[in-house]
């Protein structure tokens, strides 16, 4: 993928130029043809065998896509740490985020407009990482694996949504924009998820819709929804990014105890869609680390205890 954008890495060596173009294609093109195809039978309801079977056809051809698409771009992630994470006390997912000290007073207010060509395509990759899912659910079940190819997409899924929060309504934490890869960069907000060397055949059966019951409902009190790359619906998160860019706006300064507690919040997320998407057996825990970086095992622990 060589599309770039102002701020983004450049260079044959940049995390954008390397993006694999054909995979990402297959990908893109598997999540058109699949609402194409649920459209065409939602619209039409094709009677007879033939028509049913096109449309069968045309979707499964649509989930392959899919797969193949994203297993090739997960290919081309250089893999994270294996997931001793748990016995060490660490949390599989570390988020960060750093502030930027001299923010626009006023660039907030046109991001919305800035973040379009992202919304776009991560539209299509979320899509494509709700398959991902559920084909990663049934290679647990069986094997108590996630295919890697897989989860190195996962993750980049959420390191690219988690990037363009932070630039736009979920934090407003940085000038710099977003770049488009699914890879690490050096980007001032970045994710990763410790690969888990072995899951519960079980849980898998369980987590998405029953464990994580009580995660969800504080994620969707504390953001408004399940995903933290926009301010839209009401929530704390919305009034205080909206405090946030009002401050920012008349004083030229952002208020370092609402980017603490707002990077809690996004942070819980990500841990409750980590394990919501079956990438981690280790039940997120309820409470708000705050700050620009994920708290150290022992800290973590005396919080807990605390």
């Amino acid at each position: 993928m060589s599309t770039t954008m102002p701020g983004s890495p450049r260079g044959p060596d940049s995390p954008v130029a390397r993006m694999p173009a054909l995979p990402m294609t297959a990908v893109v093109v598997g999540v058109l043809l699949g609402l194409a195809t649920v459209g065409v039978l939602s619209a039409y309801r094709p009677s007879g065998m033939d028509g049913v079977t096109t449309a069968l056809l045309a979707f499964g051809a649509s989930l392959v896509l899919i797969l193949v698409g994203a297993a090739g771009l997960g290919r081309g992630i250089a893999p994270g740490a294996s997931q001793e994470a748990d016995r060490l006390g660490n949390e599989p997912s570390q988020m960060t985020g750093h502030l930027d000290p001299g923010l626009s007073r006023w660039l907030w207010l046109v991001k919305w407009v800035l973040v379009i060509p992202h919304y776009i395509i991560l539209a299509v990759l979320w899509i494509a990482f709700l398959v991902v899912t559920v084909a990663a659910g049934f290679a647990i079940l069986f094997t108590g694996r996630y295919p890697r190819s897989l989860f190195q997409f996962s993750v980049g899924v959420l390191r690219w949504n988690w990037r363009v929060s932070f630039y736009a309504y979920g934090v407003l934490g940085t000038d710099r924009y977003p770049p488009f890869t699914l890879a690490r960069s050096d980007y001032p907000a970045e994710l990763d998820v410790a690969y888990p060397v072995k899951l519960s055949h079980w849980k898998v059966l369980f987590k998405s819709w029953l464990f994580v019951l009580p995660q969800l409902l504080i994620v969707t009190a504390l953001t408004g929804s399940l995903g933290s790359s926009s301010a839209a619906s009401f929530s704390l998160l919305s009034l205080l990014v909206c405090i946030a860019a009002v401050i920012l706006l008349f004083t030229g300064v952002y208020r370092l105890g609402i980017f603490d507690l707002l990077m809690g919040i996004n942070r819980w997320t990500i841990r409750t869609i980590t394990y919501a998407a079956l990438m981690s057996d280790k039940y997120p825990p309820f409470r708000l680390d705050q700050g620009p970086l994920d708290p150290p095992p022992i800290a973590a622990a005396s919080l807990q205890t605390a």
